[in-house]
């Protein structure tokens, strides 16, 4: 049974919290911050301070980079804000008188968030503290609580629509937190100025705080970018660009290993494999919809005989070729096609991040090919292929998301709301409960997103199933009716661990880079204690190897000691000892990583050990 998640990721660890009340602290910390900074540094411009998943930030335009020292005394004067009990007022306003008022404050940020307001919408800021008395349309969210009396003068304001808390000092002064400054450029553009982004986080409670203060550490500690290095599983070379991933031999055999599971997994399940070329004419990516809708994460195309090719950045058009170079049947669908296709997309360097976030990567791409009627039949084997192969890989707990038809879209109400009834049968067929994301589809199509809850309780984003309308129509797809007329095919896109790379980073810091035996890039080594061991060593070497098993000796020549706390640094699951003892009884001392001592063992009963917990994923 898969137990289903509803929170945000680091909120799994802690008490749950109303996320309402949750927005508007950490909404109103956004603004405390910024009230904090120009009271301090009054030279400061402000731009945002929105809240995220875990707290807030807000973007300054300061000359002078802010320390750590600073950081200080801002939250000492954020405690003073809060603690003053400041009333957080709401006033909607004129956009002439509002643009004067700006202009006079010279904070040239505000104009520009003003001037991107449309035309008749309401226009909102919100006060910390009491300007003065008798402005019109001024309310306090949801009800003014005991007014205040504060000095004229002690008061800030920002453009904003809200909501936020009533007063500062429903903020519990001790359940929020500075973490860093970064440099983030305005609106996300390059060529716009730079700005300090001071990272903040807040809870309800001063335990929640403690609560996600700890798992920060323990995520530190399994930082899968800190871990790859010193495992030595893959790099980023900059000398060969940034976001482009280079797999070490440790990490390649992971990789192949996951590759081949996930191809048979496949083949078991009735799906066919393709493998499609990594560019193509630009025409292509014009035909699809992908040159007008994600140019900007496109790179530059290159001319070849005088015609444009594009390096791809999807699989989903060369699926569509294949299927439309024959004519198909009706008989002949579904067709489920799959394929571990590389792409590559053009990420700013401010966004990458390790493996999680780079220019080249490997989907886990597959395509369903079938009829109206087959949608929900289609969509249940995928929830059960994902479910499994999620499951072999140690993730037991999903949050799962039904995302609908947004206001701008393609296709019929028909054929929508056949869709979007064949996922919800698939999950009720399923018995899994669901939240639903109203509009929050694919202009293609509804779908359905999985995230995975990894062992310190973070959520992750990985598979996904889209129902599609939009490429068949653009491809002019058929196929040949029971009546004989040509119809357009239903299109499914799915991926399961969404790409590889990613994927990978998240096992490194679900199992902090201590895989399972199965997964484990070396899963037992070979401690002689001396030469005179070395021969039998070599022996036990070559008959496990010819047994499928990945072994190895420690041929460094260190004393046992050392050679085991390397192993135990290098996170190898199994280590045999062979002294003189193992030799003349043809035995290995055998210790377990997690199980510790496992005692002496024939080289035939540690294989049955090794086979029936590599066969059943579990540890030794």
């Amino acid at each position: 049974m898969v137990s289903q998640l509803t929170c945000s990721p680091s909120e799994n660890i802690l008490l749950q919290s109303d996320r309402q009340t949750l927005l508007k602290i950490r909404h109103t910390c956004a603004h405390v911050l910024a009230m904090a900074v120009q009271t301090l540094f009054p030279e400061t411009k402000v731009t945002i301070g929105p809240a995220t998943d875990t707290g807030f930030y807000y973007d300054f335009d300061r000359k002078e980079p802010f320390t750590p020292k600073d950081l200080n005394k801002i939250t000492a004067e954020m405690r003073r804000i809060i603690k003053a009990n400041l009333p957080v007022i709401r006033e909607e306003v004129e956009r002439s008188s509002l643009r004067t008022e700006i202009e006079h404050l010279n904070e040239p940020y505000k104009i520009e968030i003003l001037d991107r307001i449309p035309d008749g919408e309401i226009i909102t800021r919100y006060f910390i503290g009491s300007p003065d008395a008798g402005r019109s349309k001024r309310t306090v969210e949801p009800s003014l609580l005991e007014p205040i009396t504060l000095p004229p003068d002690r008061y800030w304001w920002d453009l904003c629509a809200g909501p936020h808390l009533n007063f500062t000092g429903e903020i519990h002064p001790d359940a929020f937190a500075l973490e860093s400054v970064a440099g983030a450029y305005w609106r996300g553009d390059e060529t716009k100025p730079q700005l300090q982004r001071i990272y903040g986080t807040a809870w309800e409670t001063s335990e929640q705080l403690q609560a996600y203060l700890q798992q920060k550490e323990e995520a530190k500690r399994r930082d899968h970018r800190k871990l790859g290095q010193d495992l030595k599983l893959f790099s980023i070379q900059e000398d060969a660009g940034g976001g482009l991933v280079f797999w070490h031999p440790r990490g390649a055999r992971i990789r192949h290993i996951i590759e081949d599971y996930w191809r048979n997994a496949h083949l078991d399940s009735g799906y066919e494999l393709l493998y499609t070329p990594h560019v193509a004419n630009l025409d292509l990516w014009k035909t699809s919809g992908h040159f007008d809708f994600y140019r900007d994460n496109m790179f530059d195309s290159i001319a070849i005989e005088e015609q444009a090719y594009q390096i791809k950045p999807m699989n989903c058009p060369f699926h569509v070729l294949t299927y439309k170079h024959d004519l198909h049947s009706y008989r002949e669908l579904p067709l489920r096609w799959a394929e571990l296709g590389t792409v590559y997309r053009y990420e700013r360097s401010g966004v990458l991040h390790g493996l999680m976030r780079v220019r080249g990567f490997t989907q886990d791409d597959a395509h369903i090919f079938c009829l109206p009627e087959q949608i929900a039949d289609e969509i249940l084997g995928v929830l059960d292929l994902t479910e499994k192969i999620l499951s072999d890989f140690g993730f037991k707990n999903f949050e799962v998301n039904l995302s609908t038809r947004p206001a701008k879209s393609v296709g019929t109400d028909d054929v929508w709301n056949l869709a979007t009834d064949a996922l919800i049968q698939a999950l009720d067929r399923k018995q899994w409960t669901y939240i639903t994301d109203e509009g929050g589809g694919a202009f293609y199509g509804p779908k359905i997103d999985i995230k995975i809850q990894d062992a310190i309780g973070r959520l992750w984003q990985c598979s996904t199933i889209q129902v599609d309308f939009n490429l068949p129509e653009r491809f002019d797809m058929e196929y040949v009716a029971a009546d004989g007329t040509r119809q357009r095919p239903i299109m499914i896109h799915r991926a399961i661990f969404g790409s590889l790379e990613r994927f990978f980073g998240i096992l490194i810091e679900n199992y902090a880079g201590d895989f399972p035996l199965w997964l484990s890039p070396v899963q037992i080594r070979l401690l002689p204690v001396s030469q005179d061991q070395h021969e039998y060593a070599e022996s036990v070497l070559t008959m496990l190897k010819q047994s499928g098993f990945r072994v190895e000796i420690d041929r460094s020549g260190e004393r046992l000691g050392k050679q085991i706390r390397n192993a135990e640094l290098e996170k190898i699951p199994l280590v045999a000892v062979i002294g003189k003892r193992e030799v003349e009884n043809q035995t290995l001392s055998v210790r377990s990583r997690q199980l510790g001592e496992l005692g002496d063992l024939t080289l035939e009963s540690l294989q049955d050990h090794l086979q029936n917990a590599i066969a059943q994923k579990t540890t030794i």
